[in-house]
């Protein structure tokens, strides 16, 4: 998995795994899911990032897992 941060477009994109992206939907405004051939989930975009998160959340990033 890997998280980018683009400050400048204000987006944060979310890649799950590497596969090739081969259809995309905006499922809320601003909110894009990538699909794989196999209709997974591979990526997720979020736009307007600092109206959805405080700034201070974005500069860390807490990894869990149950």
């Amino acid at each position: 998995m890997k998280i980018h941060f683009d400050p400048a477009a204000d987006a944060l994109y979310i890649r799950l795994d590497d596969s090739a992206i081969v259809d995309s939907e905006e499922v809320k405004p601003g909110v894009i899911l990538d699909y794989s051939s196999a209709d997974q989930i591979v990526g997720i975009e979020i736009l307007s990032v600092r109206k959805r998160v405080p700034e201070a959340h974005l500069k860390r990033v807490d990894f869990q897992v149950a």
